[in-house]
């Protein structure tokens, strides 16, 4: 009866397969065809346990007719025995298809580990009765720290009792781990071997802790812990005593910082901002390596003490696992820095190729038809920026956490930032560019945009400087300026010249013709007025009390219209004063019955009356 119950107990010890299974299933997340064979692989191992279960009770029922039969059943007593042969072979072949089937689920299962002050000693796979994998490691973990607490322990005081079903490890009549067959398949063992090996692991982690829990050795690393303290105070006193001579060194040659540091004419750090400076970097650096040497001693501290040496491990581990994954990193991204290098290297040189040809467009030396030679600083920066954002797009792929979601959301929210808070400033870029191609103006030109008159002094991507006959300076954004007409008053005034013109009126009692010729005296007369083409004169209007004139001039000094409309103002009325002929503006009559002449004083004769009244008396007629 017993072995039928073993037998039935081998069967169930496999059930934690499939629950284990299941478990590392969820958490892990295969997709469908890893559990799916998964699952095969346990039906598997169930099938042939129960298959070895079958034949190990056929073969039990067998041997039992064996013992019954007499003297005179040999033929009976042979049929059996080779009957019982073939289920051992057939035996033996599942038991090694079997451990195949184990060795393949291992790569999957993970057993539970039996951990005996934080260090793990072995692996627990399977169940027993009611108690799963993970209970029995945790039962054994226990058993083991009231195991330490007896002081008379010794490692031959543990035993090793065999019985039919398991192999016991007890000390002092108390069950320390059951091993069973289950166990020892999945250990690639046998019960007996596994069984030395655990006991030889439960003993030696036993006995080494009460060992480091002895009283002499306590006593021994309270000692080491004192010299350890003594240690670090006697190094924290020497860094600062050779922290304060190097400060001590560093003010007795102050004399040395007196010039300080210049870039060209800048003084960016003054003798005395310097020595401020070298202080605070010397007293970093003499916290630095006090909290350095400190938290260094903190795991030797800790390394002394049995109970506290995984606090000492976890102290380093800050440190030293932070600079490893920083060295491997670096390691693995050399080969992409080379990578950026040859980029940035190929990408300087096209840019240098693109500025030398720049550079030649300007100087006149290199001419492309229909290309200006002011189309090619612009034309330059805006190929560079495009070959600049292109090489960022090579290098992107090459740079180090490229495809994370941080990275790429940061990245997201900086172009829409971009993108919403440029908008204006994007119009005006546009803008600018387009107006740099229509060459609609250029430095140093006057000009009219909208109400502003002046002398351009400044073109940049963003606004146009204009610099009015006051002496004001107007930033107008490019956008403003594609949305107004533009008036160039020097595009043509180097070759044909600029017209300036202006009008009198004139009235009817003078001669048109002496009026043009004293407008042309006077145009003549004024100051950046050109000889050629000759000055000429249009009659613009006939008006009610007088008639229109406008005087037209060449001249090629655009930028000084306000002096040569004044001077020409001034010639025109010295040339008509002279002349005797009122200039009739505002409305004047020609009448001058009574009323003096327009004409200033100066250019009056000494004698000079006003006219009187013209009067007649009309007398009646008498009868």
């Amino acid at each position: 009866m017993k072995k039928v119950v073993f037998k039935l107990c081998l069967c169930l010890w496999f059930y934690p397969l499939v629950l284990i299974a299941r478990q590392d299933t969820l958490k892990q997340k295969p997709d469908t065809s890893q559990v799916r064979q998964l699952n095969n692989d346990l039906n598997k191992v169930k099938q042939l346990a129960a298959e070895r279960l079958s034949d190990s009770l056929k073969r039990s029922d067998l041997q039992e007719q064996v013992a019954r039969l007499g003297t005179g059943d040999d033929a009976k007593r042979e049929t059996i025995i080779a009957e019982l042969n073939a289920l051992k072979k057939r035996d033996s072949l599942h038991l090694a298809e079997q451990k195949q089937q184990i060795d393949a689920l291992r790569k999957v299962i993970k057993g539970a580990p039996v951990v005996y002050r934080n260090d793990t000693l072995f692996y627990i796979y399977t169940r027993q009765g009611s108690f799963s994998a993970i209970d029995r490691a945790e039962a054994v973990a226990v058993r083991m720290l009231k195991l330490a607490q007896d002081l008379s322990f010794k490692t031959d005081s543990i035993k090793v009792q065999t019985t039919e079903e398991t192999t016991d490890l007890v000390y002092k009549n108390a069950l320390l781990v059951s091993i069973s067959d289950p166990d020892a398949l999945w250990n690639r063992t046998t019960k007996t071997e596994l069984a030395a090996l655990l006991k030889s692991k439960i003993g030696t982690a036993v006995f080494i802790h009460q060992q480091e829990t002895s009283w002499q050795i306590l006593a021994k690393e309270v000692l080491l812990t004192l010299l350890v303290i003594v240690v670090v105070f006697l190094l924290i006193k020497g860094v600062n005593r050779l922290f304060a001579w190097m400060e001590l060194a560093i003010r007795n040659r102050q004399g040395r910082f007196k010039d300080g540091i210049r870039i060209r004419n800048y003084e960016l750090l003054n003798a005395e901002r310097q020595l401020t400076i070298i202080a605070a970097v010397v007293s970093f650096f003499r916290w630095a390596v006090i909290i350095l040497v400190i938290y260094l001693a903190l795991p030797v501290l800790f390394g002394i003490f049995p109970f506290t040496r995984d606090l000492s491990v976890s102290l380093l581990n800050y440190i030293l696992t932070p600079l490893k994954k920083i060295g491997f990193a670096v390691w693995d991204f050399v080969p992409n820095i080379i990578t950026i290098l040859v980029l940035i290297i190929v990408f300087r040189y096209v840019l240098r190729l693109l500025r030398f040809i720049k550079t030649e467009i300007e100087r006149g030396k290199l001419n492309i038809p229909g290309f200006y030679a002011d189309w090619a600083s612009p034309t330059y920066q805006i190929a560079r920026a495009l070959l600049l954002a292109f090489m960022l797009v090579v290098i992107f792929p090459y740079l180090p956490g490229h495809d994370s979601d941080i990275f790429k959301g940061v990245s997201v929210f900086m172009g829409v930032l971009f993108t919403f808070g440029s908008a204006g400033a994007l119009s005006n870029v546009v803008a600018g560019l387009v107006l740099t191609y229509m060459r609609a103006f250029k430095i140093g030109d006057r000009v009219k945009i909208g109400e502003v008159t002046g002398d351009i002094i400044g073109k940049t991507l963003l606004v146009t400087r204009v610099r009015t006959i006051q002496n004001e300076i107007v930033s107008i954004p490019n956008s403003t300026v594609m949305g107004n007409h533009t008036v160039n008053y020097s595009e043509e005034a180097g070759n044909s010249g600029l017209i300036v013109n202006t009008t009198v009126t004139i009235g009817y009692d003078v001669p048109w013709r002496q009026v043009h010729q004293l407008l042309i005296d006077a145009a003549l007369a004024s100051e950046m007025i050109e000889p050629e083409p000759k000055p000429y004169v249009y009659q613009t209007s006939l008006d009610d009390y007088y008639v229109s004139y406008r005087i037209n001039a060449y001249t090629k000094q655009p930028n000084r219209q306000a002096a040569i409309y004044s001077s020409l103002h001034a010639n025109i009325q010295d040339h008509f004063n002279q002349a005797g002929v009122e200039i009739m503006s505002p409305h004047y009559k020609a009448l001058r019955d009574g009323n003096s002449t327009t004409i200033p004083a100066d250019y009056l004769p000494q004698d000079y009356a006003a006219p009187v009244f013209k009067t007649s008396t009309e007398h009646p007629k008498q009868d």
